[in-house]
């Protein structure tokens, strides 16, 4: 069986705390809106993206299990972007990272941008990364991004967290 490791942005039990507003997005709830404003110049508000499942992945390109996990986000979004199935990126890194973050950005079938911070407006400070959020078609958040047992995208939990929604 393959460890799975996810990088804290705390230190020790002094990241949990952190993580309380992010985590007690509630599954079932509205999704809070986020604006992605793109390496390219473009802004996605997520607002705008009702009627598709959406995943909002948060990474940085120092972060080993994002490089890991990026592949193959980009490959199940390629695979079922014509199914309603939008993924948006979220870089941590800052702007003096822009050229790793475009490199890294070059190979990814879905948008990228600087947050520039671990703070995601309502989503709260992104205290492990990878780490991502599902939205359902009808806007309601169905996966909150802090699931134990599977801290980043594999194909198991793509399966059986995103693939469902794609059939709705």
């Amino acid at each position: 069986m393959r460890a799975v490791l996810a990088v804290s942005l705390g230190a020790g039990g002094l990241g949990r705390p952190l993580a309380s507003r992010a985590a007690t997005l509630a599954v079932g709830q509205p999704a809070p809106p986020l604006v992605l404003h793109t390496l390219d110049g473009r802004d996605i508000d997520t607002a705008d993206l009702l009627g598709k499942v959406v995943i909002l992945t948060f990474w940085a390109t120092w972060c080993e299990p994002c490089r890991e996990e990026l592949p193959l986000l980009s490959a199940y979004a390629a695979r079922n972007s014509d199914r309603g199935l939008q993924v948006l990126g979220f870089s941590l890194d800052g702007a003096d990272d822009l050229s790793a973050v475009r490199e890294a950005a070059a190979g990814l079938s879905f948008p990228v941008g600087l947050l520039g911070s671990a703070w995601a407006g309502d989503y709260g400070r992104m205290w492990r990364i990878p780490v991502s959020f599902t939205i359902g078609r009808s806007g309601l958040l169905v996966d909150n991004g802090w699931d134990d047992k599977y801290p980043v995208w594999t194909s198991e939990r793509l399966q059986r967290v995103v693939t469902p929604l794609l059939r709705q």
